[in-house]
């Protein structure tokens, strides 16, 4: 098992991700569900993140994704919150809501319970977009206990992120 993410190094991904935003003139924002605000509080963290870090949602329940974001009820009921359908409407809620060109959304299972058989604890999806590029997803199973599951998303979203913007220059 690799070791996990700690703020620092967590931070700098972001600092990275900053400086090319800051670069293009460009904001991101987060839809975050597991994560509970992790990475939007990484990169707060970081000095002058107000050029380039527009802001965090945490959207936990249903209803948040929901309200906030306008994922839709069938989504939710079909899919279920934990899915590429919710985390890519969570991503279009948020660059259509918030002044933002480039969004994360995180929605997981960081136990220790909760998991299924088709869902164990660990099961997360992150999805991206923004830019020209199409809205994505992709699901993870990390190990660990619940720090580890939420740290290894955040490491996860922002190194796809960063991934994003360096193919999209």
């Amino acid at each position: 098992m690799t070791a996990i993410p700690t703020d620092e190094s967590l931070q700098a991904i972001a600092r990275t991700i900053g400086e090319r935003l800051l670069a293009r003139g460009q904001w991101f924002g987060t839809a975050e569900s597991c994560t509970g605000g992790l990475i939007a509080k990484l990169c707060t963290d970081i000095a002058g993140s107000s050029a380039w870090f527009e802001r965090g949602l945490v959207t936990y329940s249903n209803a948040a994704k929901r309200e906030l974001l306008g994922v839709s009820a069938d989504t939710l009921q079909r899919a279920g919150a934990v899915s590429a359908e919710t985390v890519q409407e969570m991503v279009q809620g948020l660059l259509r809501v918030a002044p933002v060109q480039w969004a994360v959304a995180v929605s997981g299972i960081a136990g220790p319970g909760g998991g299924s058989a088709d869902k164990p604890v660990g099961t997360v999806w992150i999805g991206w977009g923004g830019g020209e590029v199409a809205v994505s997803a992709s699901r993870f199973l990390f190990e660990g206990d619940r720090d580890a599951v939420r740290r290894r998303s955040a490491e996860a979203a922002l190194l796809g992120l960063e991934a994003l913007l360096q193919a999209t220059r």
